[in-house]
């Protein structure tokens, strides 16, 4: 069996520029799966229904693009092969939410945050200190981070339109993968934060909610 393949360090620094550019450029992350939206009705949204909606699923995306840099920071400063191919597959996994949700914002007439560069860099610095501190917390902090994100998707479902089936089916499936990865990361040995931390998180989260809901 042939053996993983060894990247020098340039090698890795080339891959997370790319990693970077796929994220943050329109259009430009492909999913592996369809959109869930595909097979629901399209409804009517109100003009006001509209922008409350994309503002919800531009908070969403904005998520996705600091759970992209979270998983690359991490794998970048992972000590153990098998915990930086996890954060690498976590973070194919999470594409696909990204691309979903960026389509469904076009969809009703909007756009992404233009504050996605900064939060990238923000959320890629905070994953590689994590990993730089242990694997053990590195993984807890994605369990820490996705169960945050479960929170955000039970709120924004309850504050959609009943009749919008798209944005619904979208953050329904978002539900069930973040669930997953955080149960997956504490499987894997990943410690479970104190509440204070978690508090801080939660605290750090508002202000990402509150600045991109419309810009």
């Amino acid at each position: 069996m042939a053996s993983e393949r060894q990247y020098s360090p340039v090698d890795r620094l080339l891959l997370q520029a790319d990693a970077a550019l796929r994220t943050l450029l329109p259009f430009s992350g492909a999913s592996g799966r369809p959109s869930p939206a595909i097979v629901q009705n399209d409804t009517e949204l109100s003009s006001e229904e509209s922008r409350h909606v994309a503002g919800l699923m531009r908070i969403n995306h904005t998520g996705e693009v600091c759970a992209q840099a979270l998983y690359q920071g991490q794998a970048l400063t992972a000590k153990l092969p098998e915990v930086r191919s996890a954060m690498e597959h976590a973070a194919d996994e999470e594409i696909d939410h990204l691309a979903w949700c960026e389509q469904r914002i076009r969809e009703l007439g909007s756009h992404p945050s233009v504050l996605n560069p900064l939060f990238y860099g923000l959320s890629f610095g905070v994953g590689a200190v994590a990993g730089l501190v242990s694997d053990r917390v590195s993984l807890g902090f994605v369990a820490a981070t996705e169960d945050q994100v479960c929170k955000h998707l039970d709120e924004h479902l309850e504050q959609l339109p009943e009749h919008d089936a798209k944005s619904r089916a979208i953050l329904e499936q978002m539900r069930i993968d973040e669930q997953q990865h955080a149960n997956s990361a504490l499987a894997a040995g990943g410690v479970r934060f104190p509440a204070p931390v978690k508090f801080g998180m939660t605290l750090l989260s508002k202000v990402m909610t509150k600045s991109t809901y419309r810009i």
